[in-house]
């Protein structure tokens, strides 16, 4: 089985679960898994260190999870229109994949949550292809043939799946929202595919 990575953070739960939505869609394609991995929290207190695994949900991301993939996928909250510190900390350290073309010709898609509607959702997906296109990735969007995009009255767009998370953060995914993180993480999946059989 080849594997598309389906890298997060998620500070109360709602990138969490676009992820595993996103992993779902992978898993539709066959030959195709999704290998889930979290980021870290960064403190301003050089002291604090969080526990080498993770108390609940998958393991923190290692440089080789983006070398042992096919394909990646991509996710933060929304902080003012920007992905959050720990994934940008994280992205800023791989200077070595970089300079090897650790994700060079690998598709890539974005998704984010954000706690209104004009929370900044498209800005921080741009801003997470920013790195993916200096990695050499190849990115990944959604259609406006997925009927979702055009009927939903929450998260989606066509830069990457989004969700509404609601100011408490509480807001389950709606079915648009589900259905779209899926469509995202099944694109990668197969473009992924087509890539490896003609390599």
């Amino acid at each position: 089985m080849k594997e598309i990575l389906v890298l997060y953070y998620s500070h109360r739960g709602s990138v969490r679960a676009l992820a595993e939505e996103a992993a779902r869609g992978v898993a539709r394609v066959p030959g195709m898994s999704a290998r889930v991995r979290t980021v870290a929290r960064v403190s301003t207190v050089c002291e604090a260190l969080e526990d080498e695994i993770p108390a609940d949900g998958p393991p923190y991301a290692e440089a080789r999870d983006l070398e042992e993939c096919v394909g990646l996928l991509l996710g933060s909250p929304a902080r003012f229109g920007n992905m959050a510190a720990p994934m940008k900390y994280f992205l800023d350290g791989l200077t070595g994949q970089w300079v090897n073309g650790s994700l060079v010709g690998k598709p890539a898609g974005v998704f984010t949550s954000s706690a209104s509607l004009h929370g900044g959702q498209e800005s921080t997906l741009l801003s997470m292809m920013l790195p993916l296109l200096h990695h050499g990735a190849l990115i990944v969007g959604l259609p406006y043939q997925e009927p979702d995009l055009n009927s939903t009255r929450s998260g989606g767009t066509p830069y990457g799946a989004s969700h509404v998370s609601g100011a408490d953060g509480h807001a389950r995914l709606t079915d648009e929202e589900r259905r779209l993180a899926q469509a995202l993480g099944q694109r990668v999946a197969q473009l992924a595919a087509c890539l490896a059989d003609r390599s």
